[in-house]
């Protein structure tokens, strides 16, 4: 059985404090570039700001798939993985979408990762960011 939450929703405090300091260092970058540039601008503005807070982080991190419990030879490519566990999607558009959401969601069922933060740099007014969280008990047994 799995199933999505939502950062409103109950999910067990899973990487919570984590994912709370990938928003933060993400709040950081948007104060100082804004919007207005491409996705790998920011993909690389959070990679200085993880390495001067001392996270671990890969970017560009190959990540398997599975299907049906079986590694498949193919790989997912995620912008950036935190912590060794939190995929982090960046998008530079004017919103976020429920095809945005439904993309990390894919991503989180195909590679058994349970959370992944969605981020939007391309909004004027402010940053964009959901927290989504797959669990399903074949891969991690959480909550």
């Amino acid at each position: 059985m799995s199933s999505i939450m939502r950062d409103d929703d109950c999910y067990c405090g899973l990487l919570a404090d984590d994912t709370h300091k990938i928003i933060g260092a993400a709040m950081e970058v948007y104060n100082i570039l804004g919007s207005g540039f491409l996705e790998n601008v920011y993909r690389d503005a959070l990679g200085v700001e993880f390495a001067a807070r001392d996270f671990s982080y890969e970017q560009e991190k190959l990540v398997n798939i599975f299907y049906k419990e079986v590694k498949l030879p193919s790989y997912y490519k995620a912008d950036l993985m935190c912590f060794g566990n939190i995929i982090l999607e960046l998008k530079a558009k004017k919103e976020l979408t429920k095809e945005d959401e439904a993309q990390l969601v894919n991503y989180l069922k195909a590679t058994g990762i349970p959370v992944g933060l969605l981020f939007n740099f391309g909004n004027p007014r402010r940053l964009e960011w959901r927290r989504l969280i797959y669990t399903d008990k074949r891969y991690s047994g959480m909550c």
